[in-house]
């Protein structure tokens, strides 16, 4: 049995499921205690770092180890978590040639390499005064939301598509539905279906991201969106890579 196993998290999974799918499959870890290393939000996926046995005593080593991830941001809408799992807060046609777009989010990308402070997403785990951050959002309380220094050592656009309406309402329905517990998902689901008109279309930019641990890859989707004054959300989030883990172990 290995001590320490690198799983590719679904999308629409919580790390607490992806660790109890793979205790199921892997009957022979049952009486070893377990933990995961990093969490990975819903509705991204990719590489998500298990301990077993005497390593769970390591696991503040492999929580400080640098990410990358390859995400993808849809122009045109804002919400409440930054990603399509969140009520849209804003909404607005982008009527802007493609390549006028590039060269902004080039632009843009530059003020966030290198180190700088980033506020918590209200819907996060982050505990302040002993609650969780999502549920004072939840419960419409205010609180101060802290932030932590982060460190972005490269930031790279890939590319940019243009989207249909059609298929981005298709694409969230779906993708929506993989997600098990409760995230309001009736509530959102109703709003994105009020919100994506079938005829309209929507820009979609894939970045490549290399950063220290703790930084918000949906916070820097939504931040990108603030300053250029278009709403933006992370339209998608893989995992790649967590320090030298790369490739899956099981």
């Amino acid at each position: 049995m290995q001590k320490v196993i690198v799983l590719n998290k679904k999308e629409g999974e919580t790390p607490l499921q992806a660790l109890g799918s793979f205790c199921r499959k892997h009957k022979e870890y049952k009486d070893l205690k377990m933990t995961y290393a990093g969490r990975l939000d819903p509705m991204a996926s990719g590489l998500l770092i298990i301990l077993a046995g005497e390593e769970t005593k390591n696991k503040e080593k492999y929580l400080r180890l640098n990410k990358e991830y390859n995400f993808e941001i849809l122009f045109g809408f804002a919400t409440d978590t930054y990603d399509i799992l969140g009520k849209v807060t804003k909404s607005r046609n982008v009527i802007v040639k493609k390549e006028i777009l590039e060269k902004i989010i080039k632009n843009e990308l530059k003020n966030f390499k290198g180190k700088f402070v980033q506020q918590y997403p209200i819907y996060s785990s982050k505990t302040v005064g002993g609650k969780q951050l999502f549920k004072y959002a939840r419960d419409e309380e205010e609180v101060d939301i802290p932030s932590r220094d982060v460190e972005v050592k490269s930031l790279k656009l890939n590319s940019v598509r243009k989207v249909k309406g059609e298929k981005i309402r298709q694409n969230i329905i779906k993708r929506i539905g993989k997600v098990k517990g409760d995230f309001r998902q009736k509530d959102i689901l109703k709003i994105w279906s009020k919100k994506v008109t079938d005829e309209n279309y929507f820009f979609i930019a894939s970045l490549t991201i290399k950063c220290s641990t703790g930084t918000y890859v949906r916070g820097i989707a939504n931040s990108i969106g603030e300053n250029i004054d278009i709403p933006t959300l992370a339209w998608s989030i893989k995992r790649t890579q967590i320090g030298r883990f790369k490739t899956l172990k099981i």
